[in-house]
């Protein structure tokens, strides 16, 4: 049953951004009525719901269509702003091909050889996969690295359109190791990220959900200081660390976890509804 919650005059924030896997959605992929309700509740007091997700716009459209989502999104690990309700790309920023295939080289010399994933660019960008890259399981992983994909027939093939981002897999590191190895010997050239269990994600330079977050929020007319943000992994860091106030889901990544302001309940505790609910019933 979802929580009854008298409407305060004005939410304390106007900005609520959240992930997706592992935060917003539950385990099943789906989203519960309980955190509907939170937070058709706090835009009905004055608040902005902007999803913030690595996935990129090809992956979150359903997502957003079943949600009723009309507003801004931040996709592709804030590569891309996308208007759910016009269906387009407002901005986009890609991955430089010939930098990328070079980290690639380079990281293959020093730690031995990687499977490698491409996230095409554009609305309908499709996903390419070398004949090498697993497809990954769990409750905070997209479906986009979960079930297969195009498989591109030479590792050129990954780059013959434009790119926002590269999906990489070790056989043998743990996903903190391989990125933290990455970061040792590329982080001023290019940026890694864990953003899921059994993947790594290359990013250009610079690239995070903060900036995307920042850029969609100056959109809105908000800013950091009126904004809060929820996220369970490595990649929702920055997004939690830009906000005003940080909130890690249960189920999150320890470095999350270090970082938040606030520990709620896990995706499938309704751990959304927990804090906006409370914030509701603390607002005059």
């Amino acid at each position: 049953m979802s929580a009854r919650v008298s409407l305060p005059q004005r939410f304390p924030y106007r900005l609520v951004a959240t992930d997706l896997d592992g935060t917003l959605l539950r385990g099943d992929g789906t989203i519960s009525q309980r955190t509907r309700d939170a937070l058709a509740a706090a835009q009905a007091a004055g608040a902005e719901h902007l999803v913030a997700t690595g996935r990129s716009v090809a992956w979150t459209r359903d997502i957003l269509r079943a949600l009723g989502y009309r507003g801004i999104a931040v996709c592709g690990q804030g590569a891309q702003l996308y208007h759910a309700g016009e269906d387009r790309l407002l901005t986009s920023i890609t991955l430089d091909r010939a930098v990328a295939r070079r980290a690639v080289e380079l990281l293959e010399d020093a730690l031995g050889p990687l499977a490698v994933g491409a996230a095409a660019d554009g609305v309908d960008g499709d996903i390419r996969m070398d004949a090498h890259f697993r497809p990954v399981d769990g409750d905070n992983v997209t479906d986009e690295v979960s079930e297969p994909q195009d498989v591109a027939p030479d590792r050129e093939g990954l780059f013959a359109e434009p790119v926002i981002k590269l999906y990489l897999q070790h056989p043998s590191l743990r996903d903190d190791a391989f990125a933290a190895a990455a970061r040792e010997r590329l982080g001023g050239v290019v940026d890694f990220v864990v953003s899921g269990p059994g993947l790594v994600e290359m990013l250009p330079l610079g690239l995070s959900k903060a900036t995307g977050l920042s850029l969609a929020a100056r959109r809105l007319g908000v800013r950091a200081s009126d904004t809060i943000a929820f996220g369970d992994m490595p990649n929702d860091v920055t997004m939690l660390g830009w906000a005003a106030h940080g909130v890690a889901m249960g189920n999150a990544h320890p470095e999350v976890l270090a970082v938040a302001d606030e520990v709620t309940g896990s995706n499938d505790e309704d751990g959304i509804a927990t804090v906006i609910e409370a914030l509701l019933a603390a607002s005059p």
